[in-house]
């Protein structure tokens, strides 16, 4: 009859090996288990917040995932907020009237300039001779009234012919002297040779006056230019002041948003400290107890602990099955 079988012998080493192998498995359990905790807690989690402006709000799945966020300005702000934008409507079309002149100006803007421009295309000194024959052909028939009357009257009173005021000596050396001539003659000729000379300088000062003159005509169709723009710039102010007042009341609102974002970020860097250190001491916790497993079973050398060992390593470890169980089962 067969002895009958040692259980104690096989079930010791067994049960032994088999709970540290349970606690290794029980360690690697708590470490997931610790991280997806890390993890729920780093999540990002925003704080609703209600302000006298506005108020914001969140929403999230059903793992707590925030997918959708907003705000809602308070209702007197929301009014004054649309109001400010019809206004700023009313001004943009106001700007739009006077930018529809603009063409018009800058047509007359470009004939003031090119008439300057026609102006300083003038030679100087032509435009003081042209201005020299228009004065001397204005003074010509009055001149020629003034030789004929004073003439008539020398002829009648038989002094056509005096003619005195010659000298014998010049004004230099051995220089010719004056020639006789008729008193009131001279005088004609000597005050139109003056008249003359003046208007040489007026001509002269004619032909810079044009220059100048062309050149302000210029400058004015430009400068008309410039304020045509700078009645739109003028003109679409009160559109810009609406709609930035328009825009600071919605900040006001959006203010909410913001600080519920800011207070969730500061939970959410707390709470991420706290689960990385509870995930770094679970780690810990599970290496230490993974090499006291280790060292346990390493230590063992029935072939049940060594097949466990292998199990608990994650593979067969190279031990044979058949030659490790089926000892256990012979009979004498």
């Amino acid at each position: 009859m067969a002895d009958p079988f040692d259980w104690t012998s096989l079930l010791g080493p067994l049960i032994g090996t088999a709970g540290s192998v349970y606690a290794s498995n029980q360690a690697a359990n708590a470490t997931t288990d610790a991280a997806a905790q890390a993890a729920q807690m780093a999540q990002f989690r925003p704080v609703g917040v209600t302000t006298r402006f506005g108020k914001s709000g969140f929403n999230y799945d059903e793992n707590g995932k925030l997918i959708g966020a907003g705000y809602q300005v308070a209702p007197d702000v929301a009014a004054a907020r649309e109001g400010l934008m019809g206004m700023a409507g009313t001004g943009l079309g106001q700007a739009q009237q006077i930018q529809a002149y603009q063409p018009t100006v800058n047509a007359q803007a470009a004939g003031l300039f090119n008439l300057g421009a026609g102006y300083t295309a003038q030679n100087p000194q032509q435009v003081a001779q042209n201005y020299l024959n228009q004065q001397q052909q204005l003074l010509a028939p009055g001149r020629e009234q003034q030789l004929a009357q004073l003439s008539n009257m020398q002829q009648q009173q038989g002094r056509m012919g005096l003619a005195t005021g010659a000298t014998n000596a010049g004004y230099t050396a051995n220089a010719p002297g004056l020639a006789a001539s008729n008193p009131q003659f001279a005088a004609m000729y000597n005050a139109r040779a003056q008249q003359d000379a003046q208007l040489a300088a007026n001509a002269q000062l004619a032909g810079q006056q044009q220059v100048q003159f062309g050149q302000g005509l210029m400058t004015g169709g430009l400068n008309l230019a410039g304020q045509g723009f700078g009645l739109q710039t003028q003109a679409l102010a009160p559109y810009t002041q609406y709609a930035q007042g328009a825009v600071n009341l919605e900040n006001l609102g959006q203010n909410a948003l913001t600080q519920g974002s800011a207070l969730g970020a500061a939970s959410t860097a707390g709470a991420t400290n706290a689960a990385n250190m509870q995930n770094a001491a679970a780690q810990q916790a599970a290496a230490l107890q993974l090499g006291r497993n280790n060292a346990v079973v390493g230590g063992l050398t029935d072939p049940i602990s060594q097949l466990i060992s292998g199990l608990s390593s994650g593979g067969t470890g190279g031990v044979n099955y058949n030659a490790v169980i089926n000892p256990y089962f012979q009979t004498s």
